[in-house]
């Protein structure tokens, strides 16, 4: 199919950008890498009046490390991510899932912020955004605002991102010296999105014991999400078979997916308690 008809701008600073959604009065759809827009439009299942280019805007495909954490521009690509080898110790967890993330065509063309705002609730980067309690950035008329993931997604493709507003950047916080971490994700075919899948870490106390558990996953609901009684039932707790086990049980209570043509339910559910048992084994280990 072919898309709609759409007029075309390529601004080359925030600000203009943001001037033109706001002057559009939510006709207007931003652009980055287009893997996830580009088959909206070509289906018809978006159709904005006017399409707002980001590629011309400076500094937003910059990883920032520093004391305060992991910042990711807006326009940072998956393959950005991977060769950025400073983040093998400066965000691990999140090096491993960009991995998953669908194949290298896309993964080369895949934006940071292009995900976070198509808000897939079986995609990695908001699953890793939820579990480690990042902070979307955005820009609008208003100036700069930081959204806490927690309440960033709201629903399935639905954030509180406002229709005059932009991503610039997503800030993951300071990655802690000897924190144990796990993520794993299963799909039919290498490269399709997760049927589930788990973002896991907690930092050993003195004692070897769990504290700071976050445990987080997705393709389980309409957003990606934490599971506190899982992660309640992981701290203070030595990281055991027994404990892997009593854990991954109380995660696949814990979760509500709904069935479709590939998986029920129970299944879902039996999937996310397999992953996280194993994803904790390799964490501990």
């Amino acid at each position: 199919m072919k898309p709609p008809r759409f007029e075309y701008a390529a601004p080359a600073s925030v600000a203009e950008a943001v001037a033109l959604l706001a002057r559009s009065g939510g006709g207007a759809k931003p652009i980055s890498g287009g893997q996830s827009l580009m088959p909206l439009l070509a289906f018809r299942l978006a159709a904005p009046e006017i399409l707002v280019d980001l590629k011309r805007i400076p500094g937003l495909d910059k990883i920032e490390i520093g004391a305060a954490g992991v910042t990711l521009g807006a326009k940072v690509r998956w393959v950005d991510i991977e060769k950025e080898k400073r983040l093998d110790t400066a965000h691990p967890l999140l090096a491993e899932a960009i991995k998953h993330v669908a194949h290298y065509q896309i993964r080369n063309r895949g934006t940071v912020g292009g995900s976070v705002a198509h808000a897939d609730p079986a995609a990695e980067m908001p699953g890793i955004a939820a579990a480690c309690d990042a902070e979307i950035v955005a820009s609008g008329p208003k100036g700069e605002r930081r959204i806490k993931a927690a309440d960033y997604f709201v629903g399935p493709l639905q954030t509180t991102l406002a229709a005059d507003e932009i991503i610039t950047a997503v800030h993951l916080p300071a990655w802690l010296k000897g924190r144990r971490w796990g993520f794993l994700e299963f799909s039919r075919r290498k490269g399709d999105f997760a049927m589930a899948g788990v973002a896991v870490f907690y930092d050993p106390d003195s004692a070897g014991k769990a504290t700071n558990a976050h445990i987080g996953v997705i393709g389980m609901g309409d957003k990606p999400c934490r599971l506190p009684k899982a992660e309640a039932a992981l701290n203070g707790k030595t990281v055991d078979a027994a404990t892997i086990e009593a854990v991954a049980k109380v995660a696949s209570a814990e979760v509500d997916p709904s069935g479709d043509i590939h998986a029920g339910p129970e299944y879902r559910r039996a999937l996310v308690g397999t992953l996280l048992e194993r994803a904790l084994k390799k964490a501990s280990a």
